[in-house]
């Protein structure tokens, strides 16, 4: 078995993964399989926190452009974001993994609150901690969620899980064939060439707390703990 090259990390995982080639809703065969690539990383003694995204259900900036107000559309999406954390903690209990699942808005019948001390003491006690409902506040990311709780936890690593996508590029190449894929950045990069990647309040707070950032494809089987294994796939970002 490969050493890992990160003890603790974070793994983002976008809504639109959790649906598989649909786009839309939760898809149980999908989520399968991506718990089985989390949990040959969990078998390899990697401490992992999750955060999920809700693009499968709702986006805030959609409700928004129809004519919502911001907040209340991104109170939805954050709520999403619960219900695919739950069926990732379903899931993931399914094939033996011990998780517990967290929430930035207190929902006590259904997870705990976020609180940073007894999420770092799960992660010591070799349990899966899913960060549902975003940073809690309007006008936020789940990239940003992702950022910060990495800072908080004091993670080694942001790991990116795209959908079917192998990294940073240039442009979008599904539009633009010209387009060039980077295999290093910097958070700089990021910003000043406005890839999106993810947002610049995102690559601020990671560039600022040093909090390397590898983006993948999640679509290749194995990509999860070839990344956490530290092969050379996807592009990596870091300070």
């Amino acid at each position: 078995m490969s050493e890992p090259k990160y003890e603790r990390i974070v793994l983002k995982l976008s809504g639109e993964a959790l649906a598989g080639e649909d786009g839309f809703g939760i898809k149980p065969p999908t989520i399968h399989e991506i718990c089985q690539e989390i949990k040959q990383v969990y078998d390899m003694g990697v401490e992992i926190a999750i955060v999920v995204g809700g693009g499968n259900i709702w986006r805030g900036q959609i409700g928004s452009e129809m004519g919502m107000e911001r907040s209340q559309a991104d109170y939805m999406g954050m709520l999403a974001t619960v219900m695919n954390g739950l069926a990732l903690q379903d899931s993931l209990e399914n094939i033996g993994v011990p998780t517990r699942m967290q929430t930035s808005i207190e929902m006590r019948q259904i997870a705990e609150p976020y609180i940073r001390r007894r999420a770092i003491r799960h992660l010591e006690k070799k349990r899966v901690v899913i960060f549902a409902g975003g940073t809690g506040n309007p006008y936020f990311s789940t990239d940003t969620t992702s950022a910060l709780r990495a800072a908080e936890i004091q993670a080694d690593v942001i790991m990116m899980a795209k959908n079917n996508v192998d990294g940073i590029y240039s442009a979008d190449p599904k539009v633009d064939q010209e387009a060039v894929k980077y295999d290093e950045l910097t958070y700089l990069d990021i910003i000043n060439k406005s890839l999106k990647v993810m947002d610049t309040t995102a690559s601020s707070l990671s560039m600022d707390n040093d909090i390397p950032l590898v983006v993948f494809n999640l679509n290749e089987k194995g990509n999860i703990k070839r990344a956490v294994s530290g092969e050379r796939i996807g592009t990596t970002v870091i300070k």
